[in-house]
């Protein structure tokens, strides 16, 4: 019989006593909150910001709730909070890519050049449609589209609730669908999580 791999809530429990543990939690939700990161701020804050995610969780093992087996949302409002201070960065990052069409975290998965060009206007596009949202509307869509939490998810991760989060996720994809020329921007996202797993 295969062994059962232990949930985040297990593996947290464990750290309490052993903080050796927590080495699982760091593998297994590092590289997708790094990508996560890396699309929001750029390569040069993402190792800062995750490497600080999880040295602030580490700090708060002994508070987490283990009710909720699922650690992700935690570690992505914790992400969030630490990406509030870079702000500034991010919405410049999103006026390059606007200007460029040019994603780094997209562009080093993509090896299909045919799509190459339809992606990079769609890119340009909705990168300064990503720039002119509220911080609070852009943070909850992209939490869905990008980290794929759900509305629950999101609403643990920014400590709101699941009214607001439906409301706002509502905004920003009204006001993207607009400056896409009536695109639906998760048709966008998911297009572009396809490429990026391919």
């Amino acid at each position: 019989m295969a062994d059962i791999e232990p949930d985040d809530a297990e593996v947290i429990e464990h750290a309490r006593r052993d903080p050796a543990a927590f080495s699982t939690l760091f593998d297994r939700h590092a590289p997708e909150l790094h990508r996560y990161v890396t699309r929001r701020l750029g390569d040069s804050l993402a190792d800062d910001v995750v490497a600080e995610t999880f040295l602030a969780a580490f700090r708060r093992l002994g508070r987490y709730d283990t009710a909720h087996r699922d650690a992700r949302p935690w570690l992505y409002g914790i992400a969030a909070n630490l990406i509030g201070k870079h702000r500034r960065a991010e919405v410049r990052a999103y006026r390059a890519l606007a200007r460029s069409g040019v994603d780094p975290v997209a562009e080093s998965y993509a090896e299909r050049v045919e799509s190459r060009v339809s992606a990079r206007a769609a890119h340009r596009d909705l990168a300064g449609a990503l720039a002119v949202l509220s911080p609070e509307d852009r943070e909850v869509l992209l939490l869905i589209a990008w980290a794929d939490l759900s509305y629950e998810g999101v609403a643990r991760a920014l400590g709101i609730p699941v009214g607001t989060v439906r409301s706002r996720l509502h905004r920003a994809r009204r006001k993207t669908r607009a400056a896409l020329g009536g695109v639906d921007p998760s048709a966008v996202t998911v297009e572009e999580k396809g490429n990026a797993r391919g």
